[in-house]
């Protein structure tokens, strides 16, 4: 049996509805980009070069450089994404890669359930300190907001003092975001530009959260992100699931097989010009169904 074979023009076109890429599908209200990352799951706020992956600034302004000028109106979404900070519309931090992603409520369980938080962070932290994976001044973060409460970015800075100096603080911050152990619920006009994000804990935010991923499992969780990751992109290759989601090869294919016997993607699919192997998704090898997806 032959593998099938995708055009590029029909990659292109699927993700130009998905991304939002084109002016006939761009976001243009706070509301639209609320149901653009329920539509899609999750998106990064600016697109990573070199990353497969959905970007809200792309969604509203176009394949554009994200340009240094603030009065730039494709900044308009860092005024919702303020707006919005520990809302319902979306969950925001440094997840995905350690860069700012949003992330539609009904996917974070899953996200949840590969991130080793349970609903005790003070045990959490202790325990992947002891084994190693998580920094001394990351476990420092997390267990002053474990005592203080809820904290903006420069108080917490000053009260680590050596503990996380410098670019260590820094590194600490996305290190417990991307453990989803803390993530930022508002602005505080502090510091010399009158703003400073303000951080909690995750379970204090959403004390739900663990339970409801507690009985997902590990590859079911992967599974259900990259279902949602191919409704995005249409087809990718394996090193692209990695670089978006830092899986290993071995969990990567446990994921990709799980779709394959579900039915719910096609491995493995030939891309024009491409160097290897896609997966993709079966509606886009069927000429009369839509290239939508969700989009």
């Amino acid at each position: 049996m032959s593998t099938p074979t995708l055009s590029a023009a029909q990659l292109q076109a699927f993700r130009d509805r998905t991304f939002r890429r084109r002016s006939p599908w761009r976001v243009r209200t706070r509301d639209e980009a609320v149901a653009f990352v329920r539509e899609r799951g999750f998106v990064f706020f600016w697109p990573i070069r070199g990353v497969l992956l959905p970007s809200l600034w792309v969604a509203v302004a176009g394949e554009r450089p994200v340009p240094r000028e603030h009065d730039d109106p494709g900044h308009i979404t860092w005024q919702w994404k303020d707006e919005l900070l520990g809302s319902d519309a979306w969950f925001y931090a440094k997840l995905l890669r350690g860069k700012a992603t949003l992330v539609a409520h009904d996917l974070l369980p899953a996200f949840y359930a590969l991130s080793d938080a349970t609903d005790d962070p003070a045990d959490d932290v202790r325990a992947l300190y002891m084994d190693g994976l998580l920094s001394r001044e990351a476990r420092a973060l997390v267990e002053y907001i474990i005592e203080h409460g809820a904290t903006h970015t420069i108080a917490l800075r000053a009260a680590l003092g050596k503990r996380a100096a410098g670019s260590a603080f820094d590194r600490a911050l996305t290190e417990a975001q991307r453990r989803m152990f803390i993530m930022p619920i508002a602005i505080a006009e502090a510091g010399a530009w009158r703003y400073a994000f303000v951080y909690d804990l995750v379970v204090r935010h959403l004390p739900d959260l663990p339970t409801w991923a507690r009985h997902i499992t590990r590859r079911e969780a992967r599974t259900r992100l990259l279902a949602r990751y191919l409704e995005s992109v249409g087809a990718a290759q394996e090193r692209d699931v990695r670089k978006v989601f830092g899986w290993t090869q071995k969990e990567t294919t446990s994921a990709l097989s799980a779709l394959v016997a579900q039915k719910r993607a096609l491995f493995p699919v030939q891309v024009e010009g491409a160097d290897a192997p896609h997966i993709a998704l079966p509606s886009l090898l069927e000429p009369s169904s839509p290239q939508a997806g969700r989009a």
